[in-house]
């Protein structure tokens, strides 16, 4: 994960991992990115153990740091926030390695590699608004003349940077398209812009393959067109419509055969429009919102998996 005392901790949903696993008295760890390390084909970690505290002043307690083979532990949860760069592709052949010597690893290391966020959405077209991926300008400007409003966003991004709505009167469609695809040398994702994004972009949390009965829809802020948390939205409860249920139907049992226990769906309107994998999070939120422990109905699942292996 990141460094814990750096996380938000109202917001974090790792750390409602870490909470809930330190309550079934499991020994809870962390490891940062560079703690990782491959010798002689074996994979180690520099690891703390920690103690956790569900308090805004003072929220945990390392141990010293100590050395072991990965496959000391039982399970590693990978919530390393993007930016997906090599660096983040290195740690999952190391956490792969891992798993090779029987460590759970969630979500699944080849799985994290081969599911973009973006990207994949791809796979359940049936479900997406209309969607061009392309790095030439020709394409982004058909695309714009079809739908004459659309959004660019870039296939690595995440917190909604570096997002761009764009419609067929912008003087700047230009300028955007080279500099999000670095003219014509990076793939850049355009959807259809929706309108029903002034109800939010609705996070679904799904463990297992089950969604959560609530999502966090992400209202822009005024002036924005962008819901995300991070880019000033607010957050509201709603219960998953019909069409919600739907989309999870569609994607859940790809997400399960490909070892994704705890997978975030971005939904605006009627339609998927992203599939978080890396870290996804809304957890504390909705729990607090609806009485919910969604960390809880998590570490069931991977119980639920040690057990069948």
């Amino acid at each position: 994960m990141d460094p814990l005392e750096r996380i938000q901790y109202k917001k974090d949903t790792t750390f409602a991992m870490m909470l809930e696993a330190q309550r079934r008295h499991w020994e809870v760890h962390t490891i940062e990115m560079d703690g990782l390390c491959l010798r002689n084909g074996k994979a180690y970690a520099w690891s703390r153990s920690v103690e956790l505290y569900d308090d805004s002043k003072r929220w945990h307690h390392y141990d010293q740091e100590e050395e072991n083979p990965i496959d000391y532990f039982d399970v590693v949860l990978m919530r390393k926030d993007p930016p997906f760069d090599m660096e983040y592709i290195y740690a999952t052949h190391l956490l792969e390695i891992a798993e090779s010597a029987g460590v759970f690893v969630v979500n699944k290391p080849q799985s994290l590699r081969d599911v973009n966020e973006k990207l994949y959405t791809a796979w359940f077209s049936q479900c997406t608004p209309p969607t061009l991926v392309s790095r030439q300008h020709r394409e982004f400007r058909k695309f714009l003349a079809e739908y004459h409003k659309i959004v660019l966003k870039p296939l690595d991004g995440m917190g909604g940077a570096s997002i761009f709505v764009v419609s067929e009167d912008s003087p700047n469609i230009s300028v955007i398209l080279e500099m999000m695809t670095a003219y014509g040398s990076r793939q850049v994702m355009a959807q259809q812009y929706l309108p029903e994004i002034s109800q939010g972009d609705k996070r679904i949390l799904v463990v297992n393959g089950i969604a959560v009965p609530y999502a966090l829809a992400r209202i822009p802020a005024k002036g924005e067109s962008r819901g995300n948390l991070a880019a000033g939205g607010t957050a509201i409860g709603v219960e998953l419509t019909e069409r919600d249920h739907w989309i999870v139907q569609q994607v859940a049992p790809t997400l399960i055969a490909k070892g994704l226990l705890f997978v975030g769906l971005d939904v605006i309107g009627d339609y998927l429009t992203e599939i978080n994998v890396t870290s996804p999070t809304c957890a504390r939120e909705l729990d607090a919102l609806y009485g919910l422990n969604i960390a809880g109905d998590f570490l069931d699942s991977i119980e639920n998996c040690l057990d069948k292996r």
